[in-house]
């Protein structure tokens, strides 16, 4: 058997597969909400204490004697400082954190190459501006998943999916012009590799058998591509959850694009045309807690679905948390446009839907415009779950998308990949073949082409004409706001 964990941003994720692939068990634990008005946190001992629970509940005492291997995937870019003994020193930094854009800045110039406040290495350049003290003090920096193979190994790594993922990581040549300390960053493993094995005390502590082997698994999105099957030119991810990733598999490299990251692919020789969305199912969640608190999710989507496609007009832009792809403007502001007396709250709950989806539709454009083919959509996530949300998203990109038949496509990944770790697959991409199966597939109907292209063309459009007035929003919004909570609350 093999168990495959996923650490998300707001919940872990476990399950365990047999032989043939058939999931025996799936677990779930919630993670509380640590985020402050301004920073995006968490106290990484959470993730310990959640694993733990989730491994009580999925690992039976005579089933330990049975696992072959655990393979741990997780958020990012999230970076965390430990010391010697692998204890945190303050809270992680979440991959969804905007706190170092000038740091980014700063970088980016040192480096002739854009970097995002979102990576590594500008929260850590933060750090030693602001924190010197946890900076250090910090015997290592390390991301989500690999804390926790850590923790349960000994070995203290960090993920490099390939060679070209350097340029948004780190490697010695950055680490000396950014006057970094090399010491404080751990080496390099492949997902896939068996990072090391369980020792005694996290056998004891966590109830696994000592000897077990740790695969590291890596980036959720790497995990996603695979558990999708998305290793084949044209096939797309779309991992949606609080935001949404879009990840192309393509022939091409289109080159360097600020709208787009472009990396290799984890398959070689393919390439990973990847655009981030800030504002997904947290959208949704954001409406439904402040029109609709009352009404569980089944009900709200019943509501989007009595509504016209369109939304009678209303276009929504769902720029809650800023934009990333392809605008990266952390000053944007969501809008609802056109809202008027005809309006009701099943209106804007489906124009919120069908905001998400025009982003996802921008995003792919930029790709197709660029050179790269896209022929279908994969779903993932808890909004892949949606019959509703998945034919709004298939009608505005103009794209079959797909619904696996496994909810989870992220330890999907991780089984494909504790397959290949364990030699029973030869390849990443043929494990990759065997774990996607298609449940639901919906196709776009062109009795909604139409409108939905006009309601698209005025989506662009408002971004364009306001896109000036969102620095100014977003000043009189720090001046008036009180900020809260503290980077290291806690430690």
């Amino acid at each position: 058997m093999i168990l495959a964990v996923d650490i998300g941003t707001t919940r872990i994720k476990a399950a365990l597969f047999d032989a043939e692939g058939r999931s025996l068990k799936l677990e779930i634990v919630d993670l509380p909400d640590e985020s402050s008005n301004y920073y995006e946190e968490i106290n990484a001992r959470l993730w310990l204490k959640a694993f733990s629970e989730i491994i009580s509940r999925l690992i039976a005492t005579g089933e330990k004697n049975e696992l072959k291997a655990i393979v741990i995937c997780g958020n990012g870019p999230t970076i965390l400082p430990i010391d010697e003994r692998g204890e945190p020193l303050a809270p992680a930094i979440t991959w969804l954190d905007r706190r170092a854009q000038q740091e980014a800045k700063e970088a980016s110039i040192a480096l002739n190459y854009s970097l995002d406040a979102a990576f590594n290495l500008p929260k850590i350049l933060w750090m030693r501006q602001h924190l010197p003290n946890i900076y250090n003090r910090a015997h290592l920096f390390v991301s989500c998943p690999e804390f926790i193979a850590g923790r349960l190994s000994g070995e203290w790594t960090t993920c490099l999916p390939n060679q070209g993922y350097t340029r948004i990581i780190w490697d010695t040549k950055t680490l000396e012009m950014l006057r970094l300390d090399i010491e404080k960053f751990p080496r390099f493993v492949g997902v896939g590799e068996i990072v090391g094995y369980i020792h005694d005390h996290a056998a004891r502590e966590f109830g696994l058998p000592n000897g077990l082997p740790v695969v590291m698994g890596g980036p959720d999105f790497i995990a996603s591509l695979l558990g999708t099957a998305t290793v084949k030119p044209g096939r797309t991810c779309d991992k949606a959850g609080t935001s949404e990733g879009i990840n192309l598999c393509s022939e091409r490299d289109i080159g360097d694009e600020e709208a787009l990251l472009v990396m290799p692919h984890i398959i070689p020789p393919y390439f990973n045309i990847s655009g981030v969305i800030s504002s997904s199912g947290i959208a949704l969640s954001w409406f439904k807690s402040r029109f609709l608190p009352q009404e569980d999710f089944e009900t709200v989507y019943a509501r989007i679905a009595s509504a016209e496609p369109g939304a009678e007009g209303l276009v929504f832009l769902p720029y809650l948390a800023g934009e990333r792809s392809p605008h990266w403007d952390p000053n944007a502001r969501a809008v609802f446009l056109g809202l008027g007396l005809n309006h009701d709250l099943s209106t804007m709950a489906r124009a919120v839907l069908e905001g998400t989806a025009f982003a996802i539709r921008e995003v792919l454009d930029v790709m197709e415009s660029r050179g790269a083919t896209v022929h279908d959509m994969r779903a993932t996530g808890t909004p892949s779950l949606s019959p509703i949300w998945n034919q709004i998203k298939a009608d505005i990109t103009g794209k079959q998308l797909m619904v696996s038949s496994f909810p989870e496509p992220e330890l999907a990944g991780c089984l494909a990949i504790g397959r290949f770790a364990l030699g029973e697959e030869s390849t990443l991409a043929e494990a990759a073949e065997k774990v996607f199966m298609p449940a639901e597939i919906f196709e776009p109907r062109k009795e909604t082409e139409s409108m939905y292209c006009e309601l698209y063309e005025v989506y662009l459009d408002s971004y364009r004409r306001l896109a000036d007035l969102f620095p100014t929003i977003s000043v009189l919004q720090r001046n008036n706001g009180v900020q809260r909570g503290r980077f290291g609350t806690g430690f």
